[in-house]
């Protein structure tokens, strides 16, 4: 009479705790809105100084004359800005997109948005700016002013048609447009600790600069956003194929 050993039950992979997969996906998906936030203080620092010096009636200079004139345009501006600037920053975390509190956000983002692009097209024609502002920045300030709107506009149409691919690609270009005030301090900086205060010409290049590399940075990231995008899952209400399908029974029955 012969036994049979019982076969060797093989040990169950332990599964992975969701405190770990949540820690580690956590920390990456911060590190760009933080980023966002971080480069967008220097404006918003700025700006929260230019309304407390106009609220407390500061006095007119020359380099302020044009803000203490007429500081409803600028205040708008700046208050439109920090609201994009910020608020915008958080657009940014994957989990949050997937949430409700994206699309509520996004409702306040978008005008906001639209507010500090045509303010600053209005105080671009209106205001009488300082002689350091050549031609060459007042058309940039033209052209990335209406891009900046334009992207928002086409943003709104593509989320209103279903399409969140485009109206993704084109919130971040328009972000990147209005964080052009951020990157512009770090086109400064070096220039001006080592070669001083830029002339006309070096200033409105050094302005350009910064939306171009701004502009720069969002094409790559919207193309590598592409790249990594999953695959549209199966509708559940697509009939699934069976293996047999197609089969006659005779084929898929079992041999006795």
């Amino acid at each position: 009479m012969t036994t049979t050993a019982a076969p060797r039950r093989r040990p169950r992979p332990r599964p992975r705790t969701r405190t770990r997969t949540r820690a580690r996906r956590a920390r990456p998906e911060w590190l760009a809105p933080a980023g966002l936030i971080a480069l967008s203080l220097v404006p918003v620092a700025a700006g929260a100084f230019r309304v407390t010096s106009l609220a407390t009636g500061a006095p007119a200079t020359a380099e302020n004359a044009r803000f203490v004139d007429s500081p409803v345009p600028v205040i708008v501006h700046i208050v439109g800005s920090v609201v994009f600037l910020v608020l915008g920053a958080l657009q940014f975390a994957p989990s949050l997109r997937r949430r409700r509190w994206h699309r509520i956000a996004g409702r306040i983002v978008a005008p906001a948005g639209l507010l500090s692009a045509g303010s600053a097209l209005w105080m671009t024609l209106s205001y009488e700016m300082p002689a350091i502002n050549g031609p060459g920045l007042f058309v940039m300030r033209l052209v990335f002013g209406s891009a900046m709107a334009a992207a928002i506009v086409v943003a709104f149409a593509a989320i209103r048609r279903g399409d969140v691919t485009a109206h993704s690609a084109w919130m971040t270009r328009a972000y990147a447009i209005g964080l052009g005030a951020g990157t512009q301090v770090f086109t400064f900086l070096p220039w001006t600790l080592l070669l001083g205060a830029p002339d006309q010409v070096m200033h409105s290049v050094l302005m350009g600069a910064g939306w171009v590399i701004n502009l720069v940075i969002a094409e790559v990231v919207i193309r590598r956003r592409a790249v990594q995008a999953p695959r549209a899952p199966r509708s559940p209400r697509a009939p699934r194929r069976s293996r047999t399908s197609g089969r006659s029974p005779a084929t898929g029955a079992r041999l006795s």
